[in-house]
């Protein structure tokens, strides 16, 4: 999901808490928007700087049956200019596309399957 993100333009990386893992979307401001850490089924994400909560993104209503293609649409058309978040309903145009993370690390811990 972090690759098909960054392909679109958006600022994405791979989250790694303690025992959980999501998607963490850099935001203007300092703000980060932490998806999908707490291990509940739907949807949802808190935006914070400097380790404080200034946002969140409610649920969105029938995510827990998404496939990989809506959860990074769904991110992706994401609003955060106010304090709760909603989902536009179009996708704002896909900026130019950014690298992806890991390097050669990632190739060698994904066993070098692609260029």
């Amino acid at each position: 999901m972090v690759d098909a993100l960054r392909d679109r333009g958006v600022n994405a990386h791979l989250y790694r808490g303690t025992v959980e893992f999501g998607v963490r979307v850099t935001l203007p401001g300092g703000r980060e928007a932490e998806w999908d850490t707490d291990g509940a089924a739907g949807l949802e994400a808190q935006v914070m700087r400097d380790g404080i909560l200034v946002g969140y993104v409610p649920e969105i209503e029938g995510s827990a049956d998404f496939d990989e293609a809506q959860v990074v649409d769904a991110i992706a058309r994401t609003d955060y200019d106010q304090p709760v978040a909603t989902v536009r309903a179009t996708a704002p145009p896909p900026g130019p596309a950014l690298t992806r993370e890991g390097g050669v690390f990632r190739r060698f811990l994904d066993g070098f399957r692609y260029q």
